[in-house]
């Protein structure tokens, strides 16, 4: 906008326009970062009205609360990038933020989500409404979700993955494996120790998913089972 507006007004001053148009515009305001995240009693009004909504958006809410990932990653989920077996998903660079392939570990609660969704049709995509497509209408999805929740403070699916990030960091999961399973370029390993640390943290990422995934289990199906035992398992990470 400056550069902009330094044109203008040389244009105008050589008599070449009549009026400069970027005059009276005001700079864009830098947004404030998010802070917005889900407490433990939000998680469960969350949890249970995504059961309450169903197919398709109740379940793919509740896998962007779980792997921690970006809403059209999720939404795009396709089959063929699944491996059950070896209870991992694999995100092909072309649908990655930094165009990477990312590699999630699925918790036993994502894969028992992914397991119940029925096959669309010869579709490749979990979450489809037509077999082509990902599903879309994810506003008229999240207000109902909101209704169902009882009208919560104001919250944007994104916060989802803000929420992960902070139950993980809650556990006493290592900043810089979070960093990885949100498939973060630019995290707390950076300069020379990004280029030469290529480690991938793939066992640390396992843990850590786990050790979420029980935690939110243990909010919204509480029994003596569910208890999380973390701080042993995440010394991997630490």
């Amino acid at each position: 906008m400056p550069a902009c507006t330094a044109l203008f007004n040389w244009a105008v001053s050589q008599d070449l326009v009549s009026t400069n148009p970027t005059a009276g515009v005001r700079r864009r305001v830098k947004e404030a970062p998010r802070d917005r995240l889900l407490d433990d009693d939000e998680l469960v009004r969350f949890w249970a009205a995504c059961d309450t909504i169903g197919l398709p958006f109740g379940p793919l809410f509740q896998l962007l609360l779980l792997t921690g990932q970006r809403r059209d990653e999720v939404g795009g989920m396709r089959r063929s990038e699944l491996d059950l077996e070896k209870r991992k998903w694999t995100v092909p660079g072309e649908r990655t933020k930094n165009g990477k392939v990312h590699s999630v570990h699925l918790s036993d609660l994502a894969i028992e989500i992914i397991e119940r969704l029925p096959q669309i049709g010869d579709s490749d995509l979990l979450f489809t409404t037509n077999e082509t497509t990902p599903v879309s209408g994810f506003s008229k999805a999240k207000d109902r979700l909101d209704t169902l929740m009882g009208d919560p403070p104001e919250w944007i699916l994104h916060d989802l993955r803000r929420t992960a990030t902070s139950g993980m960091a809650r556990l006493g999961i290592a900043p810089h494996v979070v960093d990885k399973i949100l498939n973060h370029t630019a995290g707390t390993i950076r300069g020379v120790a990004a280029v030469y640390n290529r480690y991938q943290f793939e066992p640390e990422r396992k843990v850590a998913l786990e050790a979420w995934a029980r935690f939110v289990e243990s909010l919204v199906r509480p029994s003596p089972s569910n208890v999380v035992g973390l701080r042993s398992s995440i010394r991997i990470g630490s």
